[in-house]
């Protein structure tokens, strides 16, 4: 019976329908009235999901899908978003939560921010606004969090850092692997000159093309065939470059985030590139598990971010609790940048509602004394095949 049970949880999670946002029913109420091509009024943007639905309707379908389109089968797409269902929260009541708005700000390497969440580097954010990138830079400064662009911008470098000059929010560069240490050279020097960026996020997770199939029915993937020979001895030299601190980004295992420290990294940025790179590699969530079940000292060490899948609130919650320091968001803020910064600001404005109002409902007064004991971790990951 065992077996037979186990068989058929699997034929169900591989027949499960394909997943975008849930229905909340923004759909009966705005989709008779929003055509394709038409965006639904901003005020009736209730969560982050419905920029999503927003952004689809909107968009034409190849830059949709650009932002949409995961690795492959697209496994760690959808297990990025579900696997935060898998976790079960253990709220207490009757707790004083009178300063846990007071408790939302927070730094990161020393830089004030106004909540532990941040926009992620995400490439080409003029395919949702012609205003592109700089929407994040001003959102972000309206909302006082970090903002990291994408070397893969739209708008171009100096266009972004023109924009940057009059904003005081932090901005984190962040830029991909080379083996050309005269262009990473040119290029570490070019970013820590604007004196906006505080620190470079390096990518570690794309040495090789995302198999993107989705995105290849559109011509909007990567068609990428050189491979990036890097090593952390490189890692290393790169830091040499510049005095700023030089952050990996991408790593999915407690040995790679244990080598990073080994090496000098001064934070440490768990992601699986959005579901966009190798499919089946592992959700940030479950990387942050892994080092806290066999590692915990480490989030005592350097700071540690965490991005894909964050839809919620709660989500965030989650990863606070297992001592990531601040998460990034992606997708929510790319959709969202159709309706230009005030989209960005509005994302900005609800995900600190949420995470204020899940705080308080989870009976945490001070976010920054959040722990695992606010979660129930051993009904979660992979138990099913226990």
């Amino acid at each position: 019976m065992r077996v037979s049970v186990l068989a058929f949880a699997s034929v169900a999670l591989a027949a499960r329908p394909f997943l975008n946002e849930p229905d909340t029913g923004i759909e009966d109420l705005l989709g008779s009235i929003t055509p394709n091509g038409t965006l639904p009024p901003l005020k009736n943007m209730v969560g982050l999901p419905d920029f999503e639905w927003a952004a689809r309707k909107y968009m034409n379908a190849s830059s949709y899908t650009y932002y949409r389109n995961g690795a492959a089968g697209e496994w760690s797409y959808r297990n990025n978003l579900e696997v935060f269902t898998r976790q079960r929260l253990r709220p207490r009541v009757l707790q004083d939560i009178t300063n846990v708005a007071a408790s939302l700000p927070t730094t990161l390497l020393g830089h004030n921010v106004s909540a532990p969440f941040f926009i992620s580097p995400c490439a080409r954010g003029g395919y949702a606004h012609p205003d592109g990138e700089l929407n994040f830079i001003k959102g972000a400064d309206a909302g006082e969090i970090l903002y990291m662009p994408s070397l893969f911008s739209s708008k171009t470098f100096d266009e972004i850092y023109t924009e940057a000059s009059n904003t005081t929010s932090p901005l984190f560069q962040q830029v991909y692997l080379t083996n050309n240490l005269t262009a990473t050279q040119e290029l570490f020097t070019k970013i820590e000159k604007t004196g906006r960026a505080k620190a470079i996020i390096l990518t570690v997770d794309s040495p090789g093309d995302g198999i993107r199939h989705r995105a290849a029915r559109y011509s909007v993937g990567s068609a990428d065939t050189e491979l990036s020979l890097l090593t952390w001895e490189m890692y290393r030299k790169f830091q040499n470059m510049t005095s700023l601190p030089v952050i990996p980004k991408g790593i999915q295992t407690v040995e790679d985030a244990q080598e990073a420290i080994k090496n000098g990294a001064k934070a440490i940025f768990l992601s699986n590139h959005g579901g966009r790179q190798l499919d089946t590699s592992p959700s940030s969530l479950e990387v942050a598990l892994e080092i806290h079940r066999e590692d915990p000292d480490l989030f005592n060490q350097v700071e540690v971010y965490a991005d894909g899948g964050v839809r919620y609130g709660s989500d965030v919650l989650k990863l606070l609790a297992l001592g990531v320091k601040a998460v990034g968001l992606g997708r929510p803020f790319m959709y969202s940048n159709v309706y230009g910064a005030e989209g960005v600001k509005k994302v900005i404005d609800i995900l600190k509602y949420e995470l204020i109002n899940d705080a308080a409902n989870l009976g945490v007064g001070d976010l920054k004394k959040i722990g695992p004991q606010y979660v129930d971790f051993k009904n979660s990951l992979n138990t099913w095949y226990s």
